[in-house]
């Protein structure tokens, strides 16, 4: 008996669609390094105190992926959560200066989890030719601010936390310092044209020569060379030790809705990072969270002045987190 004649049929292969045909062929085309790697544009909001890093995060990154285009916007930490929140801002990664505002801004409609990855303290950048830079130290900068003429400055409290967070240290310097009425006389010789939105807006009127001090993170004293006063402990924000010290301090800020209000006390300063659930690139999200939490990452913060947080915590809903993540946190 004759085989089963194949006269009449065409091979299978012809059969596949001509543009399942042409991906196949795009595929193979493309080098081994960047096949199912992350790719197109990622959109990052962060903390102007972390432009620096993440500039060069956002580099180092790129040059390991680069499908990826990575999208930068600094604003102030609360300013930032708001563009998420309010304004409905397509965005990947919220990175915030303080953990709580993605705790209370972002959880749980716009973000699952929150993962703290690095620290940082408080600190007085000024000129070399500052009033008084020639006196000015970690003990009697109090009474040199308030010497007339003198202008310093800080951000905005509702926008950012180094705003509030420089109202906490006024009132534990008064504490430590033991000066009555210190953090309200600070609060005077504040005018409202010494405050801007995020700290880094602030950075043109010190060299500009408008403002002689301004009150902000120590590691952008470093990243841009400037003189500073470091803080003792116990008013700085750096230390975990002295928690319950600094919650002493709580200072009044806008909430959620228009008209609210919430207080923010005095805690040890803890930077953090998520990924919003509308996240329009989430593959590259996880990817760059794993990146900055991970060793490169972890290096390039230290470089800048903040020290990260080894191996970085996550809290929130924590059975949402990437299964790529868990091996670097700690819950």
């Amino acid at each position: 008996m004759e085989p089963h004649s194949m006269k009449g049929y065409l091979p299978i292969r012809f059969f596949v669609p001509a543009a399942t045909l042409l991906l196949i062929i795009m595929a193979a085309a493309l080098p081994p390094c960047s096949r199912g790697e992350p790719a197109g544009e990622l959109i990052i909001f962060h903390a102007g105190s972390l432009a620096i890093p993440f500039r060069e995060m956002g580099r180092a990154f790129m040059k390991k992926y680069p499908r990826v285009r990575v999208l930068r916007e600094a604003a102030g930490s609360r300013t930032s959560a708001r563009k998420i929140r309010d304004l409905g801002k397509p965005c990947d990664i919220m990175a915030s200066a303080d953990y709580t505002v993605i705790d209370e801004l972002l959880i749980p409609e716009f973000a699952h989890w929150n993962i703290a990855f690095a620290t940082n303290e408080m600190a007085i950048m000024y000129r070399p030719d500052s009033a008084h830079a020639d006196e000015i130290n970690s003990d009697n900068w109090p009474q040199i601010l308030l010497r007339p003429g003198v202008e310093y400055g800080h951000s905005n409290p509702d926008a950012d936390p180094c705003g509030y967070r420089t109202r906490l240290t006024w009132q534990l310097a008064e504490k430590y310092y033991r000066i009555p009425g210190l953090a309200r006389k600070l609060d005077q010789g504040c005018p409202p044209r010494n405050i801007r939105p995020k700290e880094t807006d602030l950075l043109a009127l010190l060299e500009s020569g408008e403002l002689d001090y301004l009150f902000i993170y120590r590691s952008i004293c470093r990243q841009h060379g400037m003189p500073f006063v470091a803080l003792p402990d116990e008013i700085n924000l750096k230390s975990a030790s002295l928690a319950n010290y600094y919650r002493q301090a709580a200072v009044e800020i806008s909430g959620k809705k228009p008209g609210e209000k919430i207080v923010k006390r005095g805690k040890p300063m803890v930077y953090s990072l998520t990924i919003c659930t509308r996240s329009p690139n989430r593959a590259a999200a996880e990817a760059f969270v794993a990146f900055v939490i991970g060793p490169q990452g972890r290096r390039i913060m230290a470089q800048n002045g903040q020290p990260p947080i080894v191996p970085a915590r996550a809290s929130g809903k924590l059975e949402r987190l990437p299964p790529a993540l868990e091996p670097l946190l700690v819950r």
